[in-house]
Formats: structure tokens, sequence, C-alpha cells
């Protein structure tokens, strides 16, 4: 097997069955490169929760209804969560170096006018350019890092470092917007642009320029049509869902629709030479449980943002910015393992790391239960979000590098994009249901004990969503507990390790 490292520019094979990642230093401009890619996941996951806190203002500003409004939070989700799979695989098939940059400088633009714009459907358009740049770079993104970094401690380190930008960004993004909201909610729009523009100046110097695919047999146009189109109709069906109604015809005509779509990218897809997505790929039992893990992982977290949010505004009347520093200690628990998740990943795996992870953060949803008018924040509303962050420190860096391993160099893209559709998709969806359940428990007299009584059911559902990923990442367990033995690269290695070697389907 061979990967390729970048040091001083250069990129140069590396046999990884030979040499041990370690002997490759830290340049500066390793280093360099790595946070170029952390900025643009880092403006990612800002941009999604940095806007929540605006909308009110933002709705003010320029009279948009609330059902208007909800457009400028879905139309992002719409254009990110729709495209990830083209994205992924237009990086493999134009150059990870190429796309990135292209899609980072589109970002800037749209930023740029999303703070400029005095219409709400301009607004809500910019939105959706920035998601759909988003598919691009995030792909891009994180197949540059698993074809710079060799797999292993390098590797890990790299990943673990980088998805923690991801979160240190999304509960970042509800401080700033605390912060800039009360100055104005342009601000909030503003604030990617000049961030976006100068990791596109210090990306064209550093990163690693990348080739192009070689005989990959033509595009799967067929499939690109038929996978992207699918993605947006779930992801538009899964966010008007709840407007709608689930049971309304309307609804359900859309999701017979995704089915028919997806069958027919699967067929598409079983007789392209080229696909879009490679189906082989899903025999692997742990890249199945890493995306299944990313989808239910986010769900829960995103909707237990969501009611938490909702709580401690709605009913015990903190300011956008009490509330964002309530999440802070989550933030920051993440953000303060960044350089040594990867350590804990090389000794021990990360099966075990993410089933410790979902265990976490059960336990953390089950306490916040417990929560009433008058909370204790050092008794439940603390221990719950340190118990999240732990919980979030080791899963998705664990989920990235149990994605992303085995693969080979020319199918990282497509893996990439797979792993953030099912985190956009697992956080559109399960926000839905979650919302769902909320309305359907709705009291009809809004007293602040009947509005909290009413968010339980939803926070029930999302500590139901750990649990379920809880056991699915637990028969990754007992596989590997079964000892038996996989040839990898001409040597014997227990299936306990797996998790930690490159295997071929």
């Amino acid at each position: 097997m061979q990967v390729h490292v970048s040091v001083r520019g250069m990129t140069s094979p590396l046999n990884t069955s030979a040499t041990p990642s370690a002997a490759v230093r830290w340049t500066p401009r390793l280093w360099g490169t790595l946070l170029v890619l952390c900025a643009a996941m880092f403006l990612d996951a800002l941009d999604v929760s940095m806007v929540g806190v605006a909308l009110p203002s933002i709705g003010s500003d320029l009279g948009l209804s609330t059902s208007t409004l909800q457009w400028v939070v879905s139309g992002y989700i719409l254009g990110y969560g729709g495209l990830l799979l083209l994205g992924g695989r237009t990086a493999d098939l134009l150059g990870r170096r190429q796309v990135f940059l292209v899609a980072l400088g589109v970002f800037a633009l749209a930023s740029l006018l999303g703070g400029l714009v005095d219409s709400g459907p301009l607004l809500i358009a910019s939105r959706f350019v920035k998601g759909l740049s988003a598919a691009f770079t995030a792909p891009a993104g994180l197949s540059i890092i698993t074809t710079t970094f060799p797999e292993g401690p390098l590797r890990n380190r790299a990943l673990s470092i980088y998805t923690t930008c991801a979160a240190a960004g999304y509960s970042m993004g509800l401080v700033f917007s605390g912060l800039l909201t009360e100055a104005s909610w342009r601000f909030t729009m503003l604030l990617p642009a000049p961030v976006a523009l100068l990791a596109l100046v210090v990306g064209t110097r550093l990163l690693p320029r990348t080739e192009r695919e070689r005989d990959h047999g033509g595009y799967d146009i067929p499939g690109a049509v038929l996978g992207t189109a699918s993605m947006l109709l779930l992801v538009f069906t899964v966010v008007e869902a709840p407007g709608t109604g689930w049971a309304s015809a309307r609804t359900l005509l859309s999701f017979v629709a995704v089915a028919v779509m997806l069958v027919a990218f699967v067929l598409v897809e079983l007789r392209t030479p080229s696909p879009l997505v490679r189906l082989g790929v899903l025999r692997s039992g742990p890249q199945v449980r890493a995306q299944l893990g990313a989808l239910t992982f986010v769900g829960s977290y995103t909707g237990f943002q969501f009611l938490v949010t909702l709580y401690m505004q709605q009913v015990l009347g903190w300011s956008a910015l009490h509330t964002a520093l309530a999440f802070l200690p989550a933030g920051a628990l993440v953000a303060l393992s960044a350089t040594k998740v990867g350590a804990v990943i090389d000794r021990f795996g990360t099966a075990r790391l993410i089933v410790l992870g979902f265990v976490l953060l059960a336990v953390g949803y089950a306490l916040f239960l417990r929560v009433d008018l008058h909370p204790v924040y050092a008794a439940v509303i603390l221990p719950t979000m340190l118990l999240v962050g732990s919980g979030f420190a080791l899963t998705f860096p664990s989920l990235n590098v149990q994605a992303t391993n085995g693969v080979d160099e020319h199918e990282q893209g497509m893996v990439s994009g797979l792993l953030n559709t099912s985190v956009q998709v697992g956080g559109a969806l399960f926000l839905a249901v979650v919302t769902a359940v909320v309305t359907a428990h709705a009291p009809a007299r809004a007293t602040p004990q009947a509005v909290l009584d009413s968010y339980r059911p939803g926070l029930v559902v999302v500590a139901a969503m750990a649990v379920v990923g809880l056991l699915l990442s637990l028969t990754g367990l007992r596989r590997s507990r079964r000892g038996r033995s996989v040839v990898v690269a001409r040597s014997t290695v227990k299936e306990a390790d797996v998790d930690r070697v490159p295997v071929r389907d």
C-alpha cells in the first residue's frame, strides 16, 4: 500500500508497510497545511451554529415570517447535505487542492454577499451557495489530510486536530453570534469572509499539489444527477416535514420519490465503470459502522443543542450570550483534547473509543432530564456539558479515522463525502424528528412548566438516539473480540486491531 506525504512542497510516495509514520516530521509547512484545512472546517461548523442566535434580528430587520426565516438555516443545510457525494467524487476526479481552493473562494464571496443583501430571498440564496461550497471544501479537505498524512499515529493526530476544529467552530459559533448580534446580525454573516480569504491566500502557497485521477473511465453523469437529486430532495423533505406534516400526501410522496431515485442510483452505480460511489466500500463492517455512527452521533447532538437552547432562552429566560457560555465547557473540553486524542486512538483503537464516547453521550443526555425551572448549574448543566464534551472529543475523531483507514488514495474524497453526508443528513433528519415530537406535545397554555414538559419527550428521543448509536458500535466491539485473524500487508493481525490497520474489501 502506498500513500503520499507532502514535505517541503514535494509529494513523494511512502510505503507504510515499511516506514513508520512517526518518521515523517511535523515541519512548519505541514502544520500550515493542516491549519488551512482546519480553518475551512472551523468556518463550516461556525456558520451552522452562528446564524441561529441571529435569526430574530434578521427577521425583524428584513421583515421575514417564521417560515421564511427557517430557510436562512435550511438553505445552508440543503446545499451542504445535498451535494456532498458529488463534492467528494469531484475532488478525486479534478484534484483535491483545486476543488478545495475554488470552493473556499466561493464560500468567502457568498459570506460577503450574505452580509450586504437587503432581501430575504437573496439572503437565503447566499446561504445556499455557502452550503454548496462547503459541500466541496469538507470532503476535499478531509481527503487532503488522509492522502497527506499516512495511516497511523501521524494521521490520527491530524484527524483529531481537524475534527476538534469542527467541534470548536460549532461551539464558538454560539458565543460569537451572541456577541456580534448585539451590534448587528450582518456581522455574523460577514465574519467568515476575511477568515476564508486569508485561508485561501495561505492555502495557495502551502497545500500540496494533487493529480487528477487517471483512468477513471469517464464521468458518472447519471449517478451524479440521481445522487445529488435524491440527497437534495431528502434533506428538503425532512426540513419541511414538521411544517407540512409527516403523514401528509406531499411528505409521503416526496419520501417515495427519494426511495425510487436511490434505487435507481444504486442500479446505476453497480453498472457504471466509474461510479460516483463505489458500493463495494460498504461491504466493510467498520465503514458501515462509521457511517451509521456519524448519523446517530450528530443527529443526537443536534437535537440536544436545539432543545437545550430553547430551554435556556424560552424557559429560563437566559440571554443568547448566557446560553452560549453555558455550552462553553463542552467546547473547551473538546478543544483542549485536540492534540491528545490521536495518541489515545493509537493505543485503544477506534472501536473502543466510539463505544465509550456513546456511553458518555447517553449518560449526559439522560442526566439532563433532571432539569427543572430552577436548575443548579454545577449539579446538572455543567456535568452534562462535560459528559457531552468528553463524548464528542472521543467519538467524532474516531469515526473519521475509522471511515478513512484502509481506503485507497483515489477513493478518499468519495469516502469523505459519504461521511459528511451521514453527518448532515443525520443532523437534519433527527432534528426534524425531535421538532415533531416536541410540537406534538406542545401545551395549550404556554406556561414555563408546560413548555418544559413538552421538551422532555424530545430529550428522551435524543437519549434514545445515543443508545442506538451505542448498540451499533457494540457490534464492532463484539466482532473484534472474536480474535479471528486477517492477513494485512503479509502480516497476520488479530481482528481486534482491524480498526487500526488498512483492510481491503
